[in-house]
């Protein structure tokens, strides 16, 4: 598979980078980052160690630096926000969009929070403090609260008069959204019927009253899939009593979908997506040392239900040889459960009305390929060791653990998920644990009974 673009610029970027720093050539660097964008940067600086991370941050455009605090990850902010002189930070942060001043809020030092706020509007303070009552993985959190309001009783030509006189929209502006005198939401209008429809039609008229609104409380997963589902560029958030909070763009629920794609792949090995690349050794050993831990212990688990069977072990030893087997169909058929499930969840395809039913699918699905494969196996095993029944041994454990893997492949990520646990950080290492110990023991257990 071919590098994307973006990809390709970036590694390109980086490499011109490396050379002017080993050279020295600091105005050829302050040259090249001045013709790049600011997610660009945020992404060369998050690939640089340390030491040429700090000069590299020292050379950027001042002006730059607050939108480049909000596309770096939470950690290498930490960093660049400890190397960068309070008046410099409040001038960097100084003209964030409220939504995106909210998202670095709490890291920052209280100095410059005390200037930053002591120097907006009343309305400014008023909408980052609705913003920082919800949760930031929340539509709340999500929301700008910048955004254009008309009310349904204006003609059309009153609105594209008034939007002239704004001189500016928000970024991301598609439509407009129609409130009473109470701030209740009512409708939208969007830019296009603004723009093609007779100035004299009145906005009542023209709007959309059957656009759904989001509440503050709604997950930005779930936000996510509404905007995929409507197709939308963006959407208003109201509260309990349908007063207009704010809006979500498309840029905030991009975010929210590659986060949450880093997430995932990151925490199947313990590790967190807001991790420096390039953090001191010893941090990166501590943390990664705790899940290595917890691994270690589940390896201890299978290797003592191993010892349980010494004994038959040390007479047969076939046994070693082939029963790697079992624990690995069943760890393979497990985790195709497990991520399915977990994928079911993630887009709330999963409740209660279903969640039995495809248990007992699942169930069905391992049954099937456990006979299936357990026939393919016991056939090789016998003709490789001449002996038919620790080919029929080895088949009926094969069912058994490919069973046991659908069971638990379904039902783990549901628990921890009742449990208010990420399925996808502690559902693989406890499947694997599963399905080596119960593939272990049925394997050398029924050895244990019908060979020796």
């Amino acid at each position: 598979m071919s590098a994307s673009p973006q990809h390709e610029n970036t590694h390109e970027h980086l490499r011109l980078l490396a050379g002017n720093l080993d050279s020295g050539a600091l105005s050829k660097i302050e040259a090249q980052l001045n013709e790049l964008h600011p997610a660009e940067i945020a992404n060369l600086l998050e690939s640089l160690p340390l030491q040429n991370r700090r000069i590299v941050w020292e050379l950027t455009n001042p002006e730059l630096a607050g939108d480049i605090l909000v596309e770096v990850n939470d950690e290498v902010r930490l960093g660049l926000i400890e190397h960068t002189d309070e008046d410099d930070l409040v001038a960097a942060v100084g003209s964030l969009d409220t939504d995106d001043l909210a998202d670095i809020f709490e890291d920052l030092p209280k100095v410059v929070l005390h200037q930053v706020v002591r120097a907006m509007s009343n309305q400014d303070r008023r909408r980052l403090q609705s913003v920082m009552s919800y949760d930031e993985d929340s539509a709340g959190g999500l929301m700008n609260p910048d955004m254009v309001t008309i009310r349904p009783n204006v003609d059309l030509g009153v609105v594209l008069r008034y939007l002239r006189q704004r001189s500016e929209l928000p970024a991301n502006t598609d439509k407009l959204f129609v409130v009473d005198r109470d701030d209740r939401y009512l409708g939208i209008l969007n830019i296009s019927d603004l723009l093609t429809t007779n100035s004299k039609e009145s906005v009542s008229n023209t709007m959309i009253t059957d656009q759904k609104a989001l509440l503050p409380t709604l997950s930005a997963n779930e936000v996510a899939l509404f905007f995929e589902d409507y197709n939308l560029v963006s959407a208003p958030v109201v509260d309990e009593d349908n007063r207009l909070l704010g809006r979500i763009t498309v840029d905030d629920v991009v975010d929210v979908i590659r986060d949450e794609a880093d997430r995932s792949l990151l925490s199947l090995a313990g590790l967190d997506e807001d991790d420096d690349m390039f953090a001191p050794v010893t941090r990166s050993a501590k943390r990664r040392a705790v899940w290595l831990g917890i691994n270690l212990f589940t390896a201890f688990l299978a290797a003592w239900v191993i010892g349980i069977f010494a004994a038959t072990i040390e007479q047969v030893v076939a046994l070693a040889v082939l029963m790697p087997i079992v624990a690995s169909m069943g760890g393979i058929a497990g985790s195709q459960t497990l991520m399915l499930v977990i994928r079911g969840i993630a887009l709330n395809q999963i409740g209660t009305t279903n969640a039995r039913w495809l248990l007992w699918k699942e169930l069905a699905v391992g049954s099937l390929n456990g006979i299936l494969w357990a026939c393919v196996v016991a056939a090789i095993t016998g003709f490789w060791f001449q002996s038919q029944s620790l080919g029929l041994l080895i088949g009926v454990a094969l069912v058994i653990n490919l069973i046991v893997a659908a069971l638990a492949g379904a039902t783990i990520p549901l628990t921890l998920k009742k449990m208010n646990i990420d399925p996808a950080i502690a559902g693989g290492v406890i499947l694997t644990t599963v399905t080596d110990v119960i593939g272990f023991f049925s394997f050398l257990g029924l050895a244990t009974v019908f060979l020796i």
